[in-house]
């Protein structure tokens, strides 16, 4: 690829106008009111579900637009199949790792072990509707799910992989069309410049999504609640930590870039995903920032949507970390035989269920109901901490995600060397030059 002049950046505003020092301050605000008005914070809620919608709102043309234009502009055909492989095969080596890692870590710190919770005292009705979603959900279901009725009902819906689905193929008719297409794929950058401008625009309102969303999660559950659950959801964050420090960071730097220097870069989307508790409020940002770092459209395009799917280290640890804490809390001895089961379950489980709304808790529901030495209704005992435990299953999902896009990208040879430099150290240029203003601009368009 080739290599790029980089202009210093202009002058920034002043330090209130940045969107991260914005979003930070609004969740501090956001848990000043949920603690001491509890009831002003739950009425906030709306402000939250109001800017998740709104992103969600975008988050299917965005990902039907940069995979179009990107695969449409491929010279090799054969590149999308190879990028999809690769893909895959990182999130499985990865992600079961993740699995292994909250079950090792389960087994040493014990953080369910002296609660001696009575199985008999359990509240089933609690996460009945959780474990009839894991029922429902199936690995045949979820395969078949993955094909729209129509391609506007996968838009409709808002399913990300019936999009991504759906995307692919057309890209790849598209450019399968030759110097005929050229004219549509015109039209399909131009809008692809118009929707990325339209996520800048509701990026803006990112401070009163977070402000709402953390007033009412403190408001609603406080933070007594995790008191009583303070070791499990310690136990969980460090090891989340770890992770994202160790693996990842190692992941990273073998692939030639630093871990903390990739979480300053996307610093702005990790405190959105902490205040939203959602990663997909920062899908959109996150697609702009990876192609704007030195990656491709077209692996960008494949990688991102395919790992909200199928890449969620975050939720492969929470699941048998907090799998072997509710069988520690009611004194249930799982052998290893019995640890190996959960694991080979947990790895079906977490595919099966992707993309399905609070999967985090459905997968654990799902994971159970066939490991019969734990009682689904176990889960009971953490769905008061669950939405603390949502923040970082997010949030490590988020990097994780990121990490895999670059590290794809390097492997395919369409990783920009010195883009990635420029956007990891704060060399980008900023507004009001093109790269910042436009981020439709790729490496291969800039």
């Amino acid at each position: 690829m080739g290599s790029h002049a980089y202009t210093p950046p202009r002058a920034r505003g002043p330090w209130w106008t940045s969107l991260y020092v914005q979003v930070l301050a609004a969740i501090a605000v956001g848990a000043l009111i949920g603690h001491f008005w509890p009831q002003t914070g739950v009425a906030l809620k709306p402000l939250g579900d109001a800017f998740i919608k709104l992103v969600k709102m975008v988050i299917a043309p965005v990902i039907f637009l940069t995979i179009v234009t990107g695969i449409a502009g491929m010279r090799d055909i054969g590149e999308v199949g190879r990028v999809v492989l690769k893909a895959l095969g990182y999130f499985l080596v990865v992600s079961t790792f993740a699995l292994i890692v909250g079950l090792v870590v389960a087994n040493i710190v014990q953080p369910g072990t002296g609660l001696n919770i009575d199985p008999a005292s359990l509240d089933a009705g609690a996460v009945a509707t959780y474990a009839e979603k894991a029922h429902d959900t199936t690995v045949v279901g979820f395969l078949l799910n993955v094909i729209p009725n129509t391609p506007a009902s996968a838009f409709a819906e808002g399913e990300i992989l019936q999009v991504l689905f759906f995307s692919v193929v057309f890209g790849l008719a598209l450019a399968l069309v030759g110097d005929r297409g050229q004219p549509l794929l015109d039209v399909l950058n131009a809008t692809s410049a118009a929707f990325f401008r339209l996520v800048g625009i509701l990026m803006r309102a990112a401070p009163v999504g977070a402000f709402g969303a953390f007033a009412f999660t403190i408001g609603k559950y406080g933070v007594g609640a995790i008191a009583n659950l303070a070791l499990l959801v310690g136990t969980f964050y460090v090891t989340a930590a770890l992770f994202v420090v160790v693996v990842l960071g190692l992941i990273a730097l073998a692939n030639g870039f630093s871990i903390f220097k990739l979480l300053r870069y996307l610093r702005e989307e990790l405190l959105l995903v902490l205040g939203t508790s959602s990663s997909e409020a920062a899908l959109p940002s996150l697609i702009n920032k990876m192609e704007r770092a030195g990656a491709s459209k077209s692996v960008v395009g494949l990688v991102v949507p395919t790992g909200y799917s199928f890449n969620l280290d975050g939720t492969n640890i929470y699941m048998t970390l907090a799998a072997l804490f509710i069988a520690q809390a009611l004194n249930i001895h799982l052998s290893w035989e019995e640890q190996a089961l959960l694991l080979g379950v947990a790895m079906l489980s977490s595919k099966g269920a992707a993309g399905v709304t609070g999967s985090g808790f459905i997968t654990l529901a799902a994971t159970l109901s066939v490991v019969p030495s734990v009682p689904v209704a176990g889960m009971a005992l953490i769905l008061g901490v669950d939405r603390f435990m949502s923040e970082c299953r997010s949030i490590t999902n988020f990097i994780g995600n990121a990490v895999a896009t670059l590290v794809v990208a390097r492997w395919e040879g369409e990783l920009d060397r010195e883009r990635l430099d420029a956007a990891l150290n704060g060399r980008l240029p900023t507004d009001p030059e093109p790269l910042a203003d436009d981020p439709s601009v790729t490496p291969e368009t800039a």
